[in-house]
Protein backbone atom coordinates (compact mmCIF):
# COMPACT_ATOMS: atom_id res chain seq x y z
CA UNK A 1 0.00 0.00 0.00
CA UNK A 2 0.83 3.99 -0.53
CA UNK A 3 0.27 7.08 0.50
CA UNK A 4 0.30 10.81 -1.39
CA UNK A 5 3.27 13.03 -0.25
CA UNK A 6 3.49 16.50 -1.28
CA UNK A 7 5.97 18.66 -1.84
CA UNK A 8 9.67 18.00 -2.04
CA UNK A 9 10.47 17.22 1.50
CA UNK A 10 6.96 16.81 2.55
CA UNK A 11 6.01 20.63 3.38
CA UNK A 12 2.68 21.84 3.85
CA UNK A 13 1.37 25.38 4.86
CA UNK A 14 4.36 26.98 5.43
CA UNK A 15 8.33 27.27 4.72
CA UNK A 16 8.76 25.67 1.21
CA UNK A 17 11.02 27.89 -0.60
CA UNK A 18 12.90 24.99 -2.90
CA UNK A 19 10.30 25.70 -5.90
CA UNK A 20 8.67 21.76 -5.40
CA UNK A 21 5.71 22.69 -3.57
CA UNK A 22 3.55 21.21 -6.11
CA UNK A 23 5.21 17.99 -6.16
CA UNK A 24 2.63 14.63 -5.51
CA UNK A 25 4.75 11.44 -5.23
CA UNK A 26 3.80 8.01 -3.88
CA UNK A 27 5.10 7.09 -0.43
CA UNK A 28 5.93 3.50 0.67
CA UNK A 29 3.54 2.02 3.69
CA UNK A 30 4.57 2.08 6.98
CA UNK A 31 4.29 -1.00 8.07
CA UNK A 32 6.58 -4.18 7.82
CA UNK A 33 7.54 -6.14 4.86
CA UNK A 34 6.52 -9.29 4.06
CA UNK A 35 8.98 -12.51 3.53
CA UNK A 36 10.52 -13.39 1.34
CA UNK A 37 12.80 -10.01 1.67
CA UNK A 38 15.03 -11.17 -1.79
CA UNK A 39 18.72 -11.27 -2.13
CA UNK A 40 21.17 -11.40 1.52
CA UNK A 41 17.73 -9.52 3.01
CA UNK A 42 16.55 -12.79 4.24
CA UNK A 43 19.78 -14.06 5.94
CA UNK A 44 20.67 -10.91 7.52
CA UNK A 45 17.35 -11.32 9.49
CA UNK A 46 17.87 -14.96 9.69
CA UNK A 47 20.79 -14.69 11.36
CA UNK A 48 19.99 -11.54 13.09
CA UNK A 49 16.84 -13.58 14.99
CA UNK A 50 19.57 -16.53 15.73
CA UNK A 51 22.33 -14.09 17.40
CA UNK A 52 19.96 -12.16 19.56
CA UNK A 53 17.07 -13.52 21.32
CA UNK A 54 15.15 -10.57 22.08
CA UNK A 55 14.92 -9.82 18.11
CA UNK A 56 11.45 -10.10 18.47
CA UNK A 57 11.02 -7.23 21.12
CA UNK A 58 13.80 -5.31 19.71
CA UNK A 59 12.87 -4.76 16.48
CA UNK A 60 9.41 -2.21 15.49
CA UNK A 61 9.39 -3.54 11.52
CA UNK A 62 11.36 -4.61 8.65
CA UNK A 63 11.37 -2.84 5.86
CA UNK A 64 12.13 -3.06 2.53
CA UNK A 65 11.56 -0.78 0.10
CA UNK A 66 13.55 0.17 -3.20
CA UNK A 67 15.88 -2.59 -3.20
CA UNK A 68 17.21 -1.44 0.60
CA UNK A 69 16.78 -3.13 3.94
CA UNK A 70 16.03 -1.18 6.50
CA UNK A 71 15.86 -2.37 10.29
CA UNK A 72 13.38 0.20 12.70
CA UNK A 73 14.83 -0.13 16.17
CA UNK A 74 13.45 0.76 19.71
CA UNK A 75 16.10 3.07 21.02
CA UNK A 76 16.47 1.05 24.08
CA UNK A 77 17.70 -1.83 22.51
CA UNK A 78 19.56 -0.01 19.93
CA UNK A 79 23.01 -0.63 21.48
CA UNK A 80 22.46 -4.38 21.83
CA UNK A 81 21.57 -4.77 18.47
CA UNK A 82 24.24 -2.65 17.16
CA UNK A 83 26.83 -5.20 18.69
CA UNK A 84 25.16 -7.85 17.54
CA UNK A 85 25.49 -6.35 13.97
CA UNK A 86 28.79 -5.56 14.63
CA UNK A 87 30.18 -8.77 16.72
CA UNK A 88 28.07 -11.66 15.00
CA UNK A 89 27.29 -10.53 11.25
CA UNK A 90 30.06 -8.69 10.76
CA UNK A 91 28.52 -5.18 9.83
CA UNK A 92 31.83 -3.34 10.88
CA UNK A 93 31.68 0.04 9.40
CA UNK A 94 29.08 2.40 10.21
CA UNK A 95 29.14 4.89 6.57
CA UNK A 96 27.15 7.80 8.74
CA UNK A 97 24.18 8.91 10.92
CA UNK A 98 21.78 10.86 9.45
CA UNK A 99 18.75 13.00 10.91
CA UNK A 100 15.18 13.06 8.96
CA UNK A 101 12.42 15.35 10.78
CA UNK A 102 8.44 14.21 10.29
CA UNK A 103 6.86 17.09 12.10
CA UNK A 104 3.08 14.90 11.58
CA UNK A 105 4.25 11.86 12.64
CA UNK A 106 3.16 12.47 15.80
CA UNK A 107 5.53 10.95 19.03
CA UNK A 108 7.66 10.06 16.45
CA UNK A 109 9.16 13.33 15.23
CA UNK A 110 12.97 12.71 15.00
CA UNK A 111 14.54 9.72 12.73
CA UNK A 112 18.19 8.99 12.88
CA UNK A 113 19.34 6.64 10.13
CA UNK A 114 22.22 4.19 10.29
CA UNK A 115 23.81 3.45 7.48
CA UNK A 116 26.00 -0.06 7.93
CA UNK A 117 28.33 -1.90 5.43
CA UNK A 118 29.55 -5.68 6.19
CA UNK A 119 33.11 -5.52 4.46
CA UNK A 120 33.64 -8.86 4.64
CA UNK A 121 30.05 -10.23 3.63
CA UNK A 122 29.70 -7.07 1.09
CA UNK A 123 26.28 -6.53 2.36
CA UNK A 124 24.38 -3.05 3.26
CA UNK A 125 21.66 -2.76 5.59
CA UNK A 126 19.86 0.48 7.59
CA UNK A 127 19.05 1.05 10.91
CA UNK A 128 16.26 3.88 12.30
CA UNK A 129 15.21 4.98 15.39
CA UNK A 130 12.10 7.42 15.94
CA UNK A 131 11.65 9.73 19.01
CA UNK A 132 9.30 12.55 19.87
CA UNK A 133 10.27 16.08 19.99
CA UNK A 134 9.54 16.23 23.49
CA UNK A 135 11.83 13.52 24.37
CA UNK A 136 15.01 13.62 21.74
CA UNK A 137 17.19 11.08 23.46
CA UNK A 138 19.16 8.37 21.50
CA UNK A 139 21.50 6.21 22.80
CA UNK A 140 25.10 7.01 21.07
CA UNK A 141 26.75 4.27 18.91
CA UNK A 142 30.20 6.07 19.29
CA UNK A 143 31.31 3.44 21.58
CA UNK A 144 30.51 0.82 18.55
CA UNK A 145 31.60 2.51 15.64
CA UNK A 146 33.89 5.62 16.33
CA UNK A 147 33.39 6.82 12.94
CA UNK A 148 29.63 8.04 14.29
CA UNK A 149 31.17 10.52 16.14
CA UNK A 150 31.42 14.09 14.08
CA UNK A 151 28.20 12.36 12.14
CA UNK A 152 26.15 12.16 15.35
CA UNK A 153 27.33 15.93 16.12
CA UNK A 154 25.62 16.77 12.83
CA UNK A 155 22.58 15.22 13.51
CA UNK A 156 22.32 16.79 16.55
CA UNK A 157 23.69 20.27 15.23
CA UNK A 158 21.27 20.04 12.73
CA UNK A 159 18.09 18.32 14.43
CA UNK A 160 18.55 18.47 17.77
CA UNK A 161 18.64 14.70 18.28
CA UNK A 162 20.63 14.14 21.65
CA UNK A 163 22.99 11.33 21.41
CA UNK A 164 23.47 10.23 25.01
CA UNK A 165 26.61 9.00 26.05
CA UNK A 166 28.48 10.79 23.41
CA UNK A 167 31.84 12.04 24.41
CA UNK A 168 32.02 15.64 23.39
CA UNK A 169 28.66 16.50 21.91
CA UNK A 170 29.11 19.87 20.95
CA UNK A 171 27.76 21.49 17.72
CA UNK A 172 30.12 21.35 14.34
CA UNK A 173 28.93 23.52 11.79
CA UNK A 174 27.15 26.02 13.45
CA UNK A 175 28.12 28.11 16.13
CA UNK A 176 28.09 27.12 19.71
CA UNK A 177 25.86 29.93 20.59
CA UNK A 178 23.44 29.36 17.45
CA UNK A 179 19.27 29.53 18.22
CA UNK A 180 18.04 26.21 16.48
CA UNK A 181 18.57 23.50 14.34
CA UNK A 182 18.75 24.69 10.66
CA UNK A 183 17.36 21.44 8.48
CA UNK A 184 13.98 20.53 10.83
CA UNK A 185 11.22 21.35 8.79
CA UNK A 186 10.02 24.05 11.37
CA UNK A 187 13.09 25.94 11.15
CA UNK A 188 12.84 29.26 9.26
CA UNK A 189 13.78 29.79 6.15
CA UNK A 190 15.43 33.36 5.13
CA UNK A 191 15.93 35.99 7.29
CA UNK A 192 19.65 35.94 8.51
CA UNK A 193 22.11 38.07 6.57
CA UNK A 194 25.34 36.03 5.71
CA UNK A 195 28.72 38.39 6.20
CA UNK A 196 31.74 37.99 3.81
CA UNK A 197 35.05 39.92 4.28
CA UNK A 198 33.75 43.40 2.66
CA UNK A 199 30.61 42.84 1.84
CA UNK A 200 26.79 41.56 3.12
CA UNK A 201 24.73 39.75 1.41
CA UNK A 202 20.74 39.77 1.90
CA UNK A 203 19.11 36.74 3.23
CA UNK A 204 16.97 33.91 0.67
CA UNK A 205 14.17 36.10 1.43
CA UNK A 206 14.89 39.52 -0.03
CA UNK A 207 17.06 38.04 -2.80
CA UNK A 208 14.59 35.73 -4.76
CA UNK A 209 10.99 35.16 -5.46
CA UNK A 210 9.81 31.49 -5.33
CA UNK A 211 6.57 32.63 -6.61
Amino acid sequence: MSDEQHGMFGAAGTGDTSGYGGLVRATASAGSSQRPFGGYFDQVADDLERAYPDFADAIERVVVDRGELTLHIKRERLVEVALILRDKLKFEMSMGVSGVHYPEDTNRELHAVYHLLSVTNNQRIRLEVSVPDVDPHIPSLVEVWAGSNWNERETYDMFGIIFDGHPGLTRILMPDDWQGHPQRKDYALGGIGVEYKGAVTPPPSDRRSYK
